[in-house]
């Protein structure tokens, strides 16, 4: 896997733009690796929201994010903007597996991939639950 090349702009069907923060680099003058996963996670929250299938606050279905991953191949760093490209590689009854990639600016390869597995959970209970056909549909355009 080291040896496979890094996913393509146009490999993606939805974007959403992060800026950096002063506080996302590290001592080395880049942004550190724990910062991309919060990218993750909030290109793929910020999508949900502005959907309309997610309220942080009240849905009563949540994701939880159960398994993440992320590959690395060009340094990040502020103030650059981060383009999270997101798309959908398999969605189950309750869980879907985003495939997101991290690009610098107008770069057409990722600095960075990876991936994240939410499981959809009744906030009441936290038990796995179906995927609201709402959310199922909105998610249909990822794939």
């Amino acid at each position: 896997m080291a040896n496979k090349a890094m996913s393509l702009r146009s490999e993606y069907r939805q974007f959403q733009e992060i800026p950096t923060r002063w506080m996302d680099n590290d001592a080395y003058g880049h942004v550190n690796n724990v910062q991309y996963y919060s990218y993750f996670d909030t290109a793929v929250n910020q999508f949900l929201v502005r959907e309309g299938v997610l309220d942080i606050q009240k849905s009563p279905i949540i994701g939880l994010v159960v398994e993440t991953q992320c590959r690395y191949a060009k340094s990040i760093v502020f103030p650059e903007t981060v383009y999270a490209g997101i798309r959908v590689a398999h969605m189950g009854n309750s869980s879907v597996r985003y495939q997101l990639g991290l690009f610098r600016e107008d770069d057409e390869i990722a600095a960075a991939e990876g991936y994240f597995i939410h499981v959809y959970v009744e906030r009441e209970s936290n038990k796995p639950t179906a995927i609201p056909a709402a959310m199922r549909e909105v998610l249909q355009k990822l794939t």
